[in-house]
């Protein structure tokens, strides 16, 4: 870990990546303190309204412009931040914790158990995930924790095949036949010895993963199954702007960008971080 900060630093990638992910995140969380304009309360006299810089850090000032309603495209965007990491990491986790588990048993104890497993991850795989998360979501309906669920029940997958390949590599290894003739069960095994030296690669995966549940995200909500009005969402913010393409560009234009860098971001530091932790790959 002593070596982490010096090596993001020489990496001009990983760096710009760690950069724009750390001003995503802390203007989500200060989002309240920023003095932003209601992202959610309509101003139907300044709806449509164009970017301006002047009166920047006045009350009533829109630098990014205004939407069909005229609430502040700025304010929606930043606190529609705080909803896509919301859903993007919690859908992580809940992808992790599946993946990790499903991983580490198929790999550990191999036989039908690994076929079984891997089969389920073949027929998951072979399903489109994005017609999965529609037909979920819509049978579920619209809501913040179901689209945690169905985005977390899409991800697990890279994470088993991953995992269960480090294991199966593990199993053999001097320290875990130790364990073993200690009198070690295969629970405390995998939890012991195991996990700790999966959490490496799973946290690269992850990374990857945090990208593409947020595309997933903007998708569904593009769509009407994300998150529901009047929350503020990228992928609504861009379904309720493209009828205004043509006259308000800025509409679709920023939040389309925010999304674009965000992923952008998260993948610089996923493939920062997959060379940082391969020696094969660090420069």
């Amino acid at each position: 870990m002593t070596t982490f900060f010096p090596a993001l630093l020489k990496s001009r990638s990983g760096l710009i990546g760690a950069v724009l992910l750390l001003v995503l995140i802390l203007g989500a969380l200060f989002a309240p303190y920023f003095g932003l304009a209601s992202p959610v309360r309509p101003d139907l006299l300044a709806r449509l309204a164009p970017p301006t810089w002047e009166g920047l850090f006045s009350p009533g000032a829109h630098p990014l412009g205004t939407d069909e309603l005229g609430r502040d495209v700025l304010s929606r965007i930043v606190y529609g931040a705080r909803v896509t990491l919301t859903i993007g990491i919690c859908a992580v986790l809940v992808g992790a914790v599946i993946g990790l588990a499903i991983g580490i048993v198929a790999g550990y104890f191999g036989g039908w158990t690994d076929r079984v497993l891997m089969r389920l991850v073949d027929i998951q795989l072979a399903f489109p995930l994005v017609l999965f998360a529609l037909l979920v979501v819509a049978a579920l309906g619209p809501s913040l924790m179901n689209l945690i669920i169905v985005l977390g029940l899409t991800s697990w997958t890279n994470y088993a095949r991953i995992v269960r390949g480090q294991v199966l590599g593990l199993r053999e290894r001097e320290f875990i036949l130790s364990a073993r003739a200690a009198g070690s069960g295969p629970m405390r095994t995998m939890v012991r010895h195991i996990l700790p030296n999966v959490v490496t690669p799973a946290l690269v995966v992850g990374t990857l993963e945090l990208a593409r549940v947020i595309v997933m995200d903007a998708a569904l909500s593009f769509l009407g199954l994300g998150v529901q009005p009047p929350s503020p969402s990228w992928g609504r913010m861009l379904a309720d702007g493209r009828t205004y393409i043509n006259t308000a560009w800025w509409v679709v234009t920023f939040p389309g960008i925010a999304i674009a860098l965000t992923v952008l971001s998260v993948n610089l530091m996923g493939d920062w971080l997959r060379d940082y932790f391969d020696p094969k790959l660090r420069r």
